[in-house]
Order: C-alpha cells, then structure tokens, then sequence
C-alpha cells in the first residue's frame, strides 16, 4: 500500500474527503517523524512500535569483483 492508497482508505473508512484524509494523513507522518527526529519513540498498542537505533556501517562488496 503506498500513501495514495492508504489516504484513499482513510476517507473510506472515515467518510471523509480525499482532501481531508489527505491533510490527516501528512499530519500524522510529520508527527512521528518530528518525535523520531527528536529521539522519541512512538509505541501505537496493536499496530507497531517505532524508534530510530543507531547501526555501525557495514562494509560493502563488489559483486564483479
């Protein structure tokens, strides 16, 4: 499901319009996304739990070679 899909889905399931599905959705995702950028996490019970964790790199190969 991409985010066309899912603010379709939303204004189905709220009976709302696709423009205010619309703003709910980018509303919701620049939300989480300023909690995780300020080192929050988020825990929704029944859908998910979301953090950002630091990970070393990794060293990368050249398949051809």
């Amino acid at each position: 499901m991409n985010k066309t899909q899912l603010i379709e889905c939303v204004a189905m399931e709220a009976n709302l319009t696709k423009s205010v599905a619309s703003d709910a959705v980018d509303a919701v995702i620049e939300v989480m996304t300023k909690a995780l950028k300020e080192g929050d996490s988020i825990k929704l019970v029944g859908f998910g739990n979301f953090d950002v964790k630091e990970r070393p790199a990794r060293m990368g190969r050249n398949p051809s070679t």
